[in-house]
């Protein structure tokens, strides 16, 4: 959920292409703040014993569509189709590679210092890279 919530508060700030569709829903108020809480509680959830994999079908599934759609909305003209498909493979390979790394990590340092960390470093990786695109 980390792409919408950081996609969401570029279109607040009128720094995304309202040619793509759902860029313009995105920057309603209620709308991006519901994105943040769906990105603020995915990363409290996933520091819980019991949260699931991040390779289950559901969770490849939402991370496929909110890969899709920031790649598209970031994606240039004409090549919107692209940049999704570049966006989902990247979401789903990350996934499989994040949970190994993941794994090894939270056996030596622990599930929150461990999900804390991949938190920041997913927020700055996205926010750094709306940033270079807008």
């Amino acid at each position: 959920m980390t792409p919408l919530a950081v996609l969401a508060a570029a279109a607040r700030r009128g720094a995304l292409p309202t040619s793509v569709p759902g860029v313009r829903l995105l920057s309603v108020p209620l709308v991006a703040t519901g994105a943040m809480a769906l990105a603020g509680g995915e990363m409290a959830g996933d520091k819980m014993r019991t949260a699931p994999d991040r390779t289950v079908a559901a969770g490849l599934l939402a991370r496929s569509m909110t890969a899709a759609f920031a790649g598209a909305v970031l994606a240039e003209p004409g090549r919107r189709a692209e940049g999704a498909a570049i966006a989902v493979a990247a979401a789903i390979g990350g996934s499989f590679l994040g949970l190994a790394i993941r794994k090894r990590a939270i056996a030596r340092f622990g599930q929150t210092r461990t999900g804390l960390v991949e938190d920041a470093a997913v927020a700055a990786l996205a926010r750094a890279i709306v940033s270079r695109k807008t």
